[in-house]
C-alpha cells in the first residue's frame, strides 16, 4: 500500500491540533454530533409507535400529541444541525485563516535560495489551493464523518432493537455496498491526487507565461505556448473527468443496492406481518431507517476521500513550513544608524554549499570606509550581484567573515540591518498601487511631504507631477505603464526617502537612454553624497569618480584601487575593459 493510500494518523493529529485556539467551539461541535445521532433515529421510532399504538387503536388525541412531539423534535434537530454545520465550517475557515497568515509570513522570511529553485506558481498553490483543501478536513471531513458514523451506529442499534431478523435481511446486500464504496474511494483518490498535481503545474505555467507575456509576443510564441497550455489543461480536465465518472457510477449503484435492500425488507416484512412477527409500524419505519442508513454510507466514501486529500494538502503545506532554508536571525545589534564601514574578509560562497566545484566567490577581501564609494566591475557571472546579496544577508556565506562597523554581520538583527541598507536594482519592481505607495511601501512613518522633498532632491518631482493624479497615479502591475527611466527614478526616490546609511546601486543605469541618464546621474550623485555606496556598473564612465574600484573575475578579486591607479596598470584587467569601452565610444 502506498503512502498516499494509508491514513496518516500523526498528520491528522497535527492538523486537528490547529484548532487548539478554538477548542471550545470544537468540543461543542463534537458534542452536537452525539446529540444529533439519537435525535435523527428517534423520529422513525415515534412514527412506528404512532402507527402501532395510536392509528390502529383509533386514539386521535394520542396521535395528535405524538405528531406534535415529532414536529418539535424535527424543529430541534433542524436548529441543532444548523449550529453543527455552521460551527464546523467556521472552524475550518478560522483555522485556514491563521494557517494562511502563518504560511505567508514563513514564505516571506525564506532565504532567496528557495525562490531561486521553486516556481512561484508552486508557492501560490501551497498558499491558496492546498490551504483551502485543508479547510475540507473540518467542513467535510473529520467532524462530519464523526457525525455520520454516530448516526449509522444509532440507526443500526435501533434497527436491531426493533427487529433483528428484519435488520439482517436488510443488510444482506451490505457487502456489495462496502465493496462499491471502497472501489469508489480508490478511484476518486487517484483522480484527486492527479488533479492536485496538475493544478500546481497549471498555476506555475500561467504565472510564468503571464509575467513573461512581452517575451512571448516579441518572439511570436503565442501559438506554441497555447499548445502547451492546451495539453496541461487537457490533463487537468481528464483528471477531473475521471473523478466525475466515478461519482456518476457510484451514486446510481448505491441507489440500486438501496432499492434491493428495500425490496428484501418489503418481501420479508410482508411475510412477517402475516405471521405477526413484524408490525405495520415496523414496516412503515424501516424504509426510513434504510434511507438514513444508506445516505451517510454513500457520502462517507466521498468524505473520506476529501479528508485524505485534505491531509495530502496539509502534508505539502507542513513541508513548506518545515523548510528551514532561511537566514537565522540570532543577532541582537539594532543600531539607529550605521557609520557605514564595510569589510569582506576572505569570503567564500556557493549557492549549492559545494565550495570545491561551484564556488561563486573565492576568498574575496576588500574594505570600504564610511562615506566612500566602491565600484564593482567584472564580466557576467563574476559575482558582483552576489556580493550585495550577501551584504543584505539574503544568503549565508560558507567561509570567511563580513563586517559592518567592525561587527560581524551575523551579530546584527536582520531587519534592523536591512532597514539601514537600500538597494536600487537594474530591474525595478513596482507593485500595483499608487506612486506614493510604491515609494513608501506603505510605511506609515513616511509622510507625503517627505516623499515630495526626496523626489525634488532626486529630480523626479517634475515627471511625477505630470502623471494623471501625480503621486496618487495608479501604477499597473510591475509598473507596465511607466518607462524604464521613470521606474528607475521612482526606485531612487524610494531609496532616498528611507535615508539609508549604505546604498547599493546594481547596474542602475544599464538600461537607461542617454537623455534620461543625465537625470539618473544627478540622482545617483544626490543619493551617494555623504553615505557609503556600492555601485555595480557596466558603463565605466559612470564610476570614474568612485573612491575605489573592485575588479572581479570568476569570483576572485583581480584588482582594487582608484580609477587613476588601475588605468595606469599596463596589463590590468580594468585598463583593458576601460580601453575597450573608450574605443567603442570613439568609433561610434
Amino acid at each position: 500500500m502506498s503512502d498516499s493510500q494509508k491514513f496518516n494518523y500523526s498528520l491528522f493529529r497535527r492538523v486537528m491540533a490547529m484548532v487548539k485556539p478554538y477548542k471550545k467551539t470544537f468540543y461543542l461541535t463534537a458534542a452536537l454530533t452525539i446529540v444529533l445521532a439519537p435525535l435523527a433515529v428517534l423520529r422513525p421510532k415515534l412514527v412506528e409507535t404512532m402507527v402501532d399504538d395510536y392509528i390502529f387503536a383509533g386514539d386521535v388525541k394520542g396521535m395528535t400529541i405524538l405528531a406534535c412531539i415529532i414536529v418539535g423534535i424535527l424543529i430541534l434537530e433542524v436548529v441543532l444541525r444548523y449550529f453543527f454545520l455552521f460551527w464546523a465550517d467556521w472552524l475550518g475557515q478560522v483555522t485556514i485563516r491563521d494557517l494562511r497568515v502563518r504560511v505567508f509570513n514563513h514564505v516571506t522570511g525564506l532565504n532567496l535560495n528557495y525562490f531561486d529553485k521553486t516556481p512561484i506558481g508552486q508557492s501560490t498553490t501551497r498558499t491558496i489551493n492546498d490551504i483551502e483543501a485543508i479547510n475540507t478536513v473540518f467542513s467535510e471531513g473529520s467532524i462530519t464523518i464523526l457525525a455520520d458514523l454516530m448516526t449509522l451506529s444509532a440507526v443500526l442499534f435501533i434497527m436491531f432493537y426493533t427487529s433483528w431478523k428484519l435488520t439482517l435481511v436488510v443488510l444482506v446486500v451490505f457487502p456489495l455496498l462496502i465493496w462499491g464504496s471502497y472501489m469508489f474511494k480508490e478511484s476518486v483518490r487517484k483522480s484527486y491526487e492527479k488533479v492536485r498535481n496538475h493544478i500546481a503545474t497549471m498555476n506555475a505555467f500561467l504565472q510564468e507565461r503571464i509575467s513573461g507575456m512581452r517575451i512571448v509576443q516579441i518572439f511570436n510564441a503565442e501559438a506554441r505556448e497555447a499548445e502547451k497550455f492546451r495539453q496541461i489543461n487537457h490533463d487537468y480536465t481528464s483528471a477531473n473527468l475521471r473523478a466525475i465518472f466515478a461519482y456518476a457510477v457510484f451514486f446510481p449503484v448505491v441507489d440500486i443496492i438501496s432499492a434491493l435492500s428495500l425490496g428484501l425488507m418489503v418481501w420479508y416484512g410482508a411475510r412477517g406481518v402475516l405471521s405477526e412477527e413484524v408490525t405495520i409500524g415496523m414496516l412503515v419505519a424501516f424504509p426510513l431507517y434504510i434511507t438514513m442508513l444508506y445516505r451517510p454510507i454513500r457520502m462517507l466514501a466521498d468524505k473520506f476521500n476529501t479528508l485524505q486529500m485534505g491531509l495530502i494538502a496539509a502534508e505539502r503545506v507542513f513541508k513548506l513550513l518545515e523548510n528551514k532554508d532561511k537566514v537565522q536571525n540570532t543577532g541582537t545589534l539594532a543600531p539607529e544608524r550605521l557609520r557605514g564601514d564595510v569589510e569582506f574578509d576572505d569570503v567564500y560562497f556557493s549557492y549549492s554549499d559545494d565550495l570545491a566545484g561551484d564556488a561563486i566567490l573565492k576568498g574575496v577581501s576588500f574594505e570600504i570606509k564610511s562615506g566612500d564609494t566602491l565600484a564593482i566591475v567584472g564580466s557576467t557571472g563574476s559575482g558582483k550581484t552576489t556580493i550585495i546579496s550577501l551584504l543584505n544577508r539574503f544568503y549565508e556565506i560558507q567561509k570567511g567573515q563580513i563586517r559592518i562597523d567592525g561587527q560581524d554581520l551575523r551579530e546584527y538583527d536582520v531587519f534592523a540591518l536591512r532597514r539601514r541598507i537600500a538597494v536600487v536594482l537594474q530591474d525595478v519592481f513596482l507593485f500595483s498601487g499608487t506612486v506614493l505607495e510604491n515609494i513608501t511601501l506603505r510605511d506609515p512613518d513616511i509622510s507625503e511631504e517627505q516623499v515630495i522633498a526626496a523626489a525634488k532632491m532626486i529630480g523626479a518631482h517634475q515627471f511625477i507631477q505630470k502623471l494623471p493624479g501625480g503621486y496618487h497615479y495608479q501604477v499597473m502591475e510591475r509598473g507596465a505603464t511607466l518607462s524604464m527611466g521613470q521606474r528607475q527614478l521612482i526606485s531612487f526616490v524610494r531609496a532616498l526617502v528611507f535615508n539609508p546609511d549604505i546604498l547599493i546601486l546594481d547596474e542602475a543605469t544599464s538600461s537607461i537612454d542617454p537623455e534620461t541618464e543625465s537625470v539618473i546621474q544627478h540622482a545617483i550623485e544626490t543619493l551617494i553624497a555623504k553615505r557609503t555606496s556600492i555601485i555595480i556598473a557596466h558603463r565605466l564612465s559612470t564610476i570614474r569618480h568612485a573612491t575605489n574600484i573592485l575588479v572581479l573575475e570568476k569570483g576572485e578579486v583581480k584588482e582594487f584601487g582608484s580609477h587613476d591607479v588601475l588605468v595606469e596598470l599596463e596589463e590590468g584587467k580594468y585598463r583593458e575593459l576601460y580601453e575597450k569601452q573608450f574605443l567603442q565610444v570613439s568609433e561610434a
